[in-house]
């Protein structure tokens, strides 16, 4: 997926500005796509070049003026065609996982702090996760919101998002355990080794 799409998609909410989306970008879309606001500034120029976008300027009198942008019929077309396209599979590439794979010849308690640093971060996104669940919901039921509100997909990519890091600890967590075991057993095996004459 190309950040221009992640963008339409965002602009569907309406028109915003590009601090607007970035803000929107680390509270919605963070979940499966990150990009800095650089980034996002970038593209919405080429955007705006291509004509998917357009651009208002609105004056302010103690401030600098901003750009509002919003989809142009080009951009729901674009946007239209992406999502009739057949995605490419996800492939995964976390540094992380390298680590624990070569635990055994490493520092495992540096890999062991890193497992634990990932969970409290998986922790922290999914309490923000469910305030923006909540936010979105707005005391309703979630079958209630599902069928009635407007536009169900960022609660649907929420809903994978949440998933995603509730693994995040179910795994790190076990990880931790095995770590640990395996620790205990190293330390139980040299204590009684060291005990024989």
């Amino acid at each position: 997926m190309a950040l221009r799409d992640a963008v339409m998609a965002a602009l569907l909410e309406g028109e915003a500005s590009g601090y607007d989306l970035a803000k929107g970008f680390d509270a919605s879309v963070a979940n499966f796509w990150m990009a800095t606001p650089q980034q996002l500034y970038r593209e919405l120029d080429r955007m705006e070049a291509e004509g998917l976008v357009r651009a208002r300027v609105v004056h302010q009198e103690k401030r600098p003026n901003k750009r509002l942008f919003s989809l142009t019929d080009t951009g729901r077309r674009a946007l239209r065609a992406f999502t009739a396209t057949p995605p490419k599979p996800g492939a995964m590439r976390e540094d992380l996982l390298v680590q624990v794979q070569a635990v055994d010849a490493g520092d495992v308690e540096a890999v062991r702090g890193s497992v634990a640093e990932r969970i409290g971060w998986a922790r922290a996104k999914i309490a923000r996760y469910e305030r923006l669940r909540e936010r979105l919901l707005e005391g309703r039921g979630e079958e209630e919101y599902l069928v009635h509100a407007e536009r169900v997909g960022p609660y649907l990519t929420l809903m994978a998002g949440l998933a995603f890091e509730r693994e995040n600890v179910r795994w790190g967590e076990r990880v931790l355990a095995v770590l640990d075991r395996r620790a205990a057993r190293t330390d139980t095996g040299a204590g009684s080794g060291s005990g024989r004459g």
